[in-house]
């Protein structure tokens, strides 16, 4: 119960965070792609990932770390000691919002179950559609199409080939 307890305060507060930092992330040019509160041992890190057309280089990370940095002092959402990481959401990032979901439906990911599904906890493929309403995503491999309950999924990313 204290680590689901836990897990709810730091979604809060990554929420939270978001919703502070938004508009001077997108005042530096990027868009805001996630907010973790992340325990890492005895280490709390506040992990802010941004995105920008063309790519995030170190001086946009460093110039949005500069830009959020005194927005979050001010606020105090965070009652201990941590680290404030900015970086780029990375070629294979996490799909974990509808609004990630809806940008890369036609490409090519990645999906891990909690628990199998006919006997599968893995699946790649092409995000065929998402289901809003039902909370369903449907991932197409080759002629097969699969319909996944997003509450089943442990990670979904997408995929990049080189």
């Amino acid at each position: 119960m204290a680590k689901e307890n836990s897990a709810k305060k730091a979604k809060n507060i990554a929420e939270l965070v978001a919703g502070l930092i938004r508009e001077a992330v997108e005042e530096c040019g990027c868009t805001l792609w996630d907010v973790e509160l992340v325990k890492e041992g005895s280490d709390l890190s506040l992990v802010i990932s941004i995105d920008k057309e063309g790519g995030v280089s170190l001086e946009d990370c460093e110039m949005v770390n500069d830009a959020i940095d005194p927005i979050i002092e001010e606020a105090d959402p965070i009652d201990e000691g941590y680290y404030l990481e900015v970086s780029s959401a990375g070629l294979e990032r996490e799909l974990s919002k509808p609004e990630h979901i809806r940008a890369y439906i036609g490409s090519e990911v990645s999906i891990k179950l909690y628990a199998p599904m006919d006997g599968r906890k893995n699946f790649e493929g092409t995000l065929a559609a998402y289901d809003e309403e039902n909370k369903t995503v449907t991932v197409k491999e080759g002629e097969n199409e699969t319909v996944i309950e997003l509450s089943k999924i442990a990670v979904m990313k997408n995929t990049v080939e080189f």
